[in-house]
């Protein structure tokens, strides 16, 4: 049996985040991308920004809907694990794709309109396996609009983008 892997530009630490193509750390290509920018990265925090345009998929009467910014809490956790998985030496290249498995305590206090930028912030509460918890937060400005804890589930099975 035959791994497929996609391995992509290696990176280094000393790189700048804007250096980054958050398309090469996403399996989902336009116009399903949610992620403009990585704008800061640790081991366990990350934070990303998105401008919400009239055309997103997600988008209905000029407001984003719920699952539009589940869909952006999940693509900042693949971004942040994508970059890890880039820049750490420890760590073998190979960007690896994860699925949701829980979306817990998601409270949407509003939703983003279209021109908007939002800011979604990523913490590890914690990783047992292939298994990971994060609270993640969403913000307009200093206007906190959502929150959520969310199990991703990491697997070393890639598909081929064609």
């Amino acid at each position: 049996m035959n791994r497929i892997v996609r391995q992509k530009k290696r990176y280094r630490m000393s790189d700048k985040i804007t250096d980054f193509d958050v398309k090469e750390l996403l399996p989902q290509r336009p116009p399903f991308i949610m992620v403009d920018k990585l704008t800061y990265y640790d081991p366990l925090k990350s934070v990303t920004v998105f401008t919400v345009r009239a055309n997103n998929l997600f988008c209905k009467d000029g407001v984003m809907e719920e699952a539009g910014l589940i869909e952006n809490i999940a693509q900042t956790c693949a971004v942040k694990t994508g970059y890890r998985d880039m820049t750490e030496p420890e760590r073998d290249g190979v960007v690896k794709i994860g699925f949701i498995g829980m979306i817990k305590r998601m409270d949407i206090y509003r939703n983003p309109r279209v021109d908007e930028q939002f800011t979604t912030t990523v913490e590890i509460l914690e990783e047992v396996f292939n298994a990971t918890l994060i609270g993640a937060k969403v913000e307009i400005g200093d206007e906190l609009i959502a929150t959520c804890e969310m199990k991703i589930y990491l697997t070393d099975k890639v598909p081929v983008n064609k």
